[in-house]
Formats: C-alpha cells, sequence, structure tokens
C-alpha cells in the first residue's frame, strides 16, 4: 500500500493536465485491437439536420416519393436486409414526422403529407412479416407460434377484449394485487341494461351507415347511370349494386333521361 499510493497520487497529476480526448488515444494505443470497439456516431457535417429534409424540399408544394413497401416486397428480403430497412423507415418516420411539427409551428403546408401514412404502412407490414417468420420457426422447430399467449375475455362492464398474458413471478393464485385489478367478471342489473343500450347503439351505427351508403349509391347510379357497377361494387361492398339497380324509380329516371335528350335532339 505504501508503493501504491504515491503512484496513484503521480497518476491523478498526470491525468489533471490532460484532457479526456487524448487519455482515450492513448487507451486506444496501448490497448489490444480486440478490446477496442469503434463508436458508432453520426457524421458531423449532418448534425441534428438529419431531423429535417432537404433543403431543395423547403417550401415546395409536392415532393416526389415513391410507394410504400408491400409484404410481398418484403417477404424475398433477407433478415439483415430487413433490419436495416427498419432503421431506414424509422429515421424517415422522424424526419417526416419533425417536419410536420415544424410546418404547423410556422403554419405552413406540410408537402405530401401522404409520405407519412406510406412509411407507417411499410413498417406495419415489415413486422407482420418478421412475425410471419418468427410463427415458421416456431412452428417448425417446437409445433407452437412462440408468440405471447392471449384469449378474449370480459371485462368488469360485460365488453368483451383480447387479452394478451404476461409472465409474473408470483403465481395467480397468490397475486392479490393482480387479482384485484383484472377482474374477467361481469354481473347485475345495471350492467345488463348498460349492455343492452350499447349494443342497441352499435347496432343503430351499423344501420344508419348502411342506410347513408345505400342512399349513395342511388343517387349515383339517377345521376350516373351508366356508371360502372363492378366498381360502384367494390367501392361499396356492403350495398347490393345490381338490385338497386334493377328498381322502377332508378330505371325510370334512366329513361325519362334518354326521353329529354331525344327530344331535344
Amino acid at each position: 500500500l505504501k508503493h501504491i499510493l504515491p503512484i496513484s497520487q503521480q497518476l491523478s497529476k498526470c491525468l489533471a493536465t490532460v484532457n479526456t480526448q487524448q487519455v482515450f488515444a492513448a487507451l486506444q494505443r496501448h490497448a489490444a485491437p480486440s478490446a477496442v470497439r469503434a463508436i458508432s456516431t453520426t457524421a458531423p457535417r449532418h448534425d441534428l439536420m438529419q431531423f429535417f429534409d432537404d433543403k431543395k424540399n423547403w417550401g415546395e408544394q409536392e415532393v416526389k416519393h415513391g410507394r410504400g413497401w408491400t409484404k410481398d416486397d418484403l417477404r424475398i428480403k433477407s433478415n439483415s436486409d430487413l433490419h436495416q430497412l427498419w432503421f431506414v423507415l424509422l429515421k424517415e418516420r422522424n424526419m417526416l414526422l419533425t417536419m410536420e411539427h415544424e410546418c404547423k409551428e410556422k403554419m405552413e403546408l406540410f408537402p405530401s403529407p401522404e409520405r407519412l401514412d406510406k412509411v407507417k404502412e411499410s413498417m406495419e407490414n415489415l413486422e407482420e412479416v418478421v412475425r410471419e417468420r418468427n410463427r415458421a420457426y416456431y412452428e417448425l422447430e417446437t409445433g407452437e407460434t412462440g408468440e405471447r399467449p392471449g384469449k378474449v375475455v370480459p371485462n368488469e362492464l360485460g365488453i368483451r377484449f383480447y387479452y394478451r398474458a404476461f409472465e409474473h413471478v408470483i403465481p395467480k393464485y397468490a397475486n392479490r394485487k393482480w387479482n384485484e385489478r383484472h377482474k374477467f367478471t361481469f354481473g347485475g342489473s345495471a350492467v345488463w341494461k348498460f349492455l343492452r343500450l350499447y349494443r342497441e347503439r352499435l347496432y343503430n351505427e351499423k344501420r344508419k351507415l348502411r342506410n347513408r351508403e345505400r342512399n349513395e349509391v342511388v343517387h349515383l347510379l339517377r345521376r350516373f347511370p351508366n356508371i360502372d357497377r363492378e366498381t360502384l361494387a367494390q367501392r361499396f361492398p356492403t350495398v347490393d349494386v345490381e338490385k338497386l339497380y334493377k328498381l322502377d324509380k332508378i330505371r325510370m329516371n334512366h329513361s325519362v333521361k334518354s326521353g329529354s335528350s331525344s327530344s331535344s335532339t
């Protein structure tokens, strides 16, 4: 200890006169090559400007961009490519969110806002492809999906939802706090009345939506009798377009229009 103490004091005096960069450089020179790892940092010439779009796009009304990544495009990529693409999309999303916030602060128009939707859709597709590969791997190795188990359970108001299971140190029968917060049962006249009114509200919303779509299709068929009915059926899948087209009032409207056009000629 008598020999070590003077050496430590001399070392502290020497380090006090040397800055941090010199110490790090000296450690790199004397350390083994395998023990030193290069620090990954952003290029200093870009600094925080990578959170912003290219300057040539500032003030533009529209920015040229491509389509999003589909699942078919991502399925042919390797795992390393998907890993790199995820961070590219994450960086692009952060840039677009920064530009959107900056345009809102300056009360300016955010050019091509659909870029953000395409990036989010691409990230969702990438997650789905990775989940497909994980499921295939675990089903091949263990016979299970490998995903966190879950089930559809009702809450205290009787509304059903999908609950994902978690791992706990304490067993379920002995975990008092978990049992107090997670009650998957319901009952009582008030709850049943709430469920009846809630289901009635959902039914009325669906009924009104069907009526709105039906009325819109009828309006389009009256105004444009020669409209492409296949495209209209794809646009409104819940409406029977052919049945509405055969209605007397729509055919009568079409005949009145054709008669008026022929008389005018």
